[in-house]
């Protein structure tokens, strides 16, 4: 079995915590799994927080891609799944990307449920799920993973502040399509809440197509905050 470095990113997720240490608790006790948090810079206490609940925690400059390849850097897996804290994997997880990674694949990533009260939640994750199959292209919700090979030889994470996931899974559609894992991961709505979720499909959809066309992330950045 081979050894899976879990990495989650969090910045200002104090209220998270506890919910993210009773997830990740019995990942990290098993033998063959670690897990890394990298905090950003918070300023609420996140890093603390965590510490005091148990978790590894590191600390980086401020930014997903930044904080994603420092705990890369630090990992010691052969397999290194990006997780965002507040989504949640299923128990079977490591088993599922063994067995992905065993044929063909060399990264994948996981469908993806939206948990809240929106009606529009079911819709839009079914139509995340088919974009990524259809497109080979996927996003930090649907927790991607990784070999550490693949991912070191394109220099992990471009360091870019929007689209660092998006713009990783290109690289890697050059040695080979995504496993699709079937069994969703559960990701918060509470970014589409926040929002409005229509409105926050649209500013995606509106941020994606610009980056396709080869708006740099920089600017796309500055209108997504």
């Amino acid at each position: 079995m081979m050894r899976l470095s879990i990495v989650v990113p969090l910045l200002n997720e104090r209220n998270l915590i506890a919910d993210l240490a009773e997830q990740l608790q019995p990942w990290q006790q098993r033998h063959d799994c670690e897990v890394i948090l990298v905090d950003g810079g918070s300023g609420d206490g996140t890093a603390q927080l965590a510490r005091d609940a148990g978790l590894r925690v590191l600390v980086s400059s401020r930014g997903r891609a930044l904080q994603m390849n420092c705990g890369a850097a630090a990992a010691r897996g052969e397999i290194l799944l990006f997780l965002h804290g507040d989504t949640q994997l299923p128990a079977s997880a490591q088993e599922l990307i063994e067995d992905a990674l065993a044929e063909k694949y060399c990264w994948g990533r996981f469908n993806v449920r939206i948990a809240g009260r929106s009606f529009w939640f079911p819709l839009i994750a079914t139509l995340i799920n088919w974009r990524s199959r259809l497109s080979g292209i996927a996003t930090g919700d649907q927790a991607i993973f990784v070999r550490r090979r693949e991912f070191e030889q394109l220099g992990g994470f471009p360091e870019q502040p929007l689209m660092e996931d998006i713009e990783l899974g290109r690289r890697l559609l050059k040695i080979s399509r995504p496993a699709c894992i079937g069994v969703p991961v559960s990701t918060s709505g509470r970014r589409w809440q926040s929002r409005g979720v229509l409105r926050t499909v649209l500013l995606m959809w509106r941020l994606r197509f610009a980056y396709w066309r080869g708006v740099p992330a920089e600017i796309l950045a500055r209108r997504y905050e």
